[in-house]
């Protein structure tokens, strides 16, 4: 939306002070998302900015929010933000516009332009949109329609123009990654893809939202020989035990977690792996999480995410008997974040004098310190690296890939120094003059 702004001559900012209108991109997975997304339009509102409304409380709520917001000029769908400036000429006169499609079918390209808000050096790839699982607890599918993915020719494309303007991290992201172009190949062609994005000139190319059923060994294999793909598995389990998986819809993930981790842990020696876990979903005893508990303690996971079930309506899930309290399900999330931590700082810590790449992301206001991360921590979710050495700033600046020796950890993060940074000082010294 930015980018079509953008391109259309509007004057964009995400300071909201300088603004007249403001297009609120909103969530609505779960609840303490709704909460959020409604905090801030109720905000903007009390500032009297004009509003349009977009992405999935949109879909998800329309005329609701358009009746309770008066400020809200638009509501703008999950499958309709290609609209985004006709909707604006529309508000401009006069008229209150609801531009949502009932089943999302649209998803961009190439062709889109962009505004880039991440760091120059990292950027988001959405190769797919929509899902076609019926996960229990999930809305989605409701939110964001059946999967649709792009041509592999679309992705490079796109890949190539992002190599060109610097990126040095590529993050490939869908609602179910390893489901990549069942829609339009007849079967899953990620690892396909993959070994196409192996001719782009960026270093890293990080793959989220891996479903245990695509790790095929062809994408394994691929895992293995591509040279710019990190070997970084984000694989959103949810649960160990059948009985909760079967409730969740997910049954044909229940043969799946323990013999699957094994056999990537032997190919894939040097393999990163993150999860994400629901604790207190209906129906989940004792035992049952006991058996996610063990799991978690056998598996060593580099990272997790524990999330408390969210009962959402429209979803299987809520109405399901046997709805767990809050307090129960919170109980438990706290007791796998304590397991979890001790196993996360022996991870960190056995990096101390190993040498890494470190992508550098910021600089430190109070410190002057760079902080970055290594190709084992995702932007945003993982750990970060950071630099302690007092002399190596000066030539290390954001945006830059840099060698570094790891020289200390704690619970998430890693401290560093350039490796050989007077050298790297010199040559910037020398460029300058």
């Amino acid at each position: 939306m930015m980018g079509l702004l953008d391109q259309e001559g509007y004057a964009v900012s995400s300071n909201t002070d300088e603004a007249s209108l403001v297009v609120v991109n909103t969530c609505s997975f779960i609840q303490d998302a709704r909460e959020e997304s409604v905090q801030v339009l109720v905000s903007l509102a009390e500032q009297g900015k004009e509003i349009i409304i977009a992405g999935c409380l949109a879909q998800h709520f329309q005329e609701q929010l358009l009746d309770s917001i008066p400020e809200a000029k638009a509501i703008i769908g999950t499958g309709d933000y290609q609209h985004i400036v006709n909707v604006l000429k529309r508000i401009d006169t006069g008229e209150i516009v609801n531009q949502v499609s009932k089943n999302p079918t649209f998803v961009g390209d190439e062709n889109l332009p962009r505004y880039r808000t991440t760091l120059d050096a990292v950027a988001y790839l959405k190769v797919a949109e929509g899902c076609d699982y019926r996960c229990a607890f999930c809305i989605i599918p409701k939110l964001r329609g059946d999967q649709r993915s792009r041509t592999i020719e679309s992705i490079v494309s796109e890949a190539h123009t992002l190599a060109h303007k610097g990126v040095k991290e590529l993050i490939l992201i869908s609602q179910i990654t390893t489901n990549y172009g069942l829609d339009i190949y007849g079967r899953p062609y990620l690892a396909e893809l993959l070994r196409a994005l192996g001719e782009v000139k960026i270093p890293w190319i990080r793959v989220h939202y891996a479903y245990p059923t695509g790790l095929t060994p062809d994408l394994i294999t691929a895992f293995r020989e591509v040279p710019n793909l990190l070997p970084y598995l984000d694989l959103p389990l949810q649960h160990s035990h059948p009985d909760v998986l079967n409730a969740m819809n997910r049954p044909w993930q229940a043969d799946f977690n323990t013999s699957l981790l094994d056999r990537i842990r032997i190919q894939l020696p040097d393999a990163t792996f993150r999860t994400s876990l629901i604790v207190g979903f209906p129906g989940e005893t004792e035992a049952h999480f006991e058996h996610l508990v063990s799991f978690v303690e056998e598996q060593k996971f580099d990272h997790i995410g524990v999330f408390t079930f969210s009962s959402e309506e429209g979803t299987k899930a809520a109405n399901l008997s046997d709805q767990i309290p809050l307090s129960v399900a919170q109980a438990r999330k706290d007791k796998i974040i304590s397991i979890q931590q001790p196993i996360a700082a022996l991870k960190n810590q056995s990096l101390i004098g190993k040498n890494v790449d470190v992508l550098i992301e910021r600089q430190d206001k109070e410190t002057g310190e760079m902080i970055g991360r290594s190709s084992r921590f995702a932007p945003e979710v993982d750990g970060s690296v950071r630099i302690q050495s007092s002399f190596s700033t000066a030539a290390v600046q954001p945006g830059m890939m840099v060698p570094c020796l790891i020289t200390g950890s704690d619970l998430y993060d890693l401290t560093a120094e350039v490796i050989g940074a007077k050298d790297m000082i010199d040559v910037a010294r020398n460029n300058h003059s």
